[in-house]
């Protein structure tokens, strides 16, 4: 089952544009958004959650065109960018208390597990937190009102290799649960441990949008590892 379904999705910007965007998000499923910085990723997922007017395409969840139906639908999606850039010297208490009254499923007993589990100290402003611990804050907010998606730019930027362990065991646990997770990186190992379904883009077009077994059977030559073939296949694209 389609929980999010991208059809033919035009952005032009004056030096850039996003060319015929068409791709699927299933139930259940953890779906890895994968090119080089430039390519489209963060382009692509603001079209997808209405942050930029597209010239053109259609846009739908659980078989709802988003723009009929944003604020529906916006309720039933948790978005984390790889960043924090707001109330930089509010208490992370405060901001949830704010960010909490915007939800109707918000989940009190979620978001106290998932403070234990990012090491979050609740009494620490946003300033006050390491790189890593911005993106956790940002997760513990997407992860804390029982979305059935999660939409997530870059989550792993600037954790440790532990901690982007740990983020990707809990993508597993979610997709167990039935969510559906779509992530942009540029860390091909993370795509690795844990998707399902790999969407390639570059150069604002995509190449490839497959299981990840089925990008490995279509792409990759004898013996390669995935970073290994998108390196090729980006350096063919230069070279051609």
């Amino acid at each position: 089952m389609n929980i999010i379904e991208i059809q033919n999705l035009n952005k032009t910007y004056k030096s850039f544009e996003l060319c015929d965007i068409s791709f699927n998000v299933e139930k259940g499923k953890i779906t890895g958004f994968i090119g080089r910085n430039g390519a489209g990723k963060t382009t692509t997922i603001k079209s997808m959650l209405n942050l930029i007017h597209i010239n053109s395409g259609e846009i739908f969840y659980f078989g709802k065109n988003l723009k009929e139906n944003e604020t529906e639908i916006k309720k039933n999606i948790g978005y984390s960018t790889g960043y924090i850039n707001w109330y930089p010297r509010k208490k992370i208490k405060d901001i949830v208390s704010v960010v909490g009254k915007f939800y109707d499923t918000w989940d009190e007993e979620a978001y106290k597990k998932y403070l234990k589990l990012f090491g979050l100290d609740e009494e620490k402003t946003a300033i006050e937190l390491s790189e890593g611990m911005k993106v956790k804050c940002n997760l513990l907010i997407a992860l804390s009102h029982k979305a059935k998606v999660l939409i997530l730019d870059e989550p792993t930027s600037g954790l440790d290799p532990f901690s982007r362990d740990e983020l990707l065991e809990i993508f597993k646990g979610l997709k167990n649960d039935g969510v559906a997770v779509f992530f942009s990186t540029h860390i091909i190992s993370d795509i690795e441990k844990c998707a399902d379904n790999i969407v390639y883009i570059r150069n604002g077009k995509i190449i490839a949008s497959v299981t990840k077994a089925d990008f490995y059977n279509t792409y990759s030559k004898e013996n390669e590892n995935l970073e290994e073939t998108i390196l090729r296949m980006e350096r063919g694209a230069l070279d051609g």
